[in-house]
């Protein structure tokens, strides 16, 4: 599991947004290409359409868990498990919220974001093999 979710960072770190590097890192379960998958995610950047929204990394999870899934009860009630453990470790699960925007005070850093998203990802994926 780290190594992946480190993936997903270094995609980060190497210019994707946090959609894309959780959405690219798990391509391969949604069934379709990294080069597809980065322009699905590439709205999804820093809140939706940068507007700090909904976290980004959580959105990639999101785009991985409705190709996997293909059902969308089993994919919401996956993403809200997901959306749930992240708000329980973070505080949030808005992107301004999480860099602080408004307060000042940074909940967690993008890099950490996608970590989280990727982790929780995992999990959900694991369950269904």
């Amino acid at each position: 599991m780290e190594q992946r979710t480190e993936q997903a960072v270094q995609k980060k770190q190497c210019g994707y947004n946090c959609a894309q590097a959780v959405a690219c890192t798990y391509c391969d379960y949604a069934g379709i290409d990294e080069e597809t998958m980065k322009h699905l995610a590439q709205a999804f950047g820093t809140g939706l359409g940068t507007l700090e929204g909904s976290c980004g990394a959580i959105s990639g999870a999101g785009l991985v868990l409705g190709m996997a899934n293909k059902e969308r009860q089993k994919t919401v009630q996956d993403i809200r498990s997901i959306m749930t453990a992240f708000k329980e470790r973070n505080g949030s699960v808005t992107c301004r919220d999480l860099k602080g925007i408004e307060t000042g005070v940074v909940l967690r850093e993008c890099n950490d974001c996608v970590r989280d998203a990727a982790e929780f990802l995992e999990k959900q994926l694991r369950e269904q093999a």
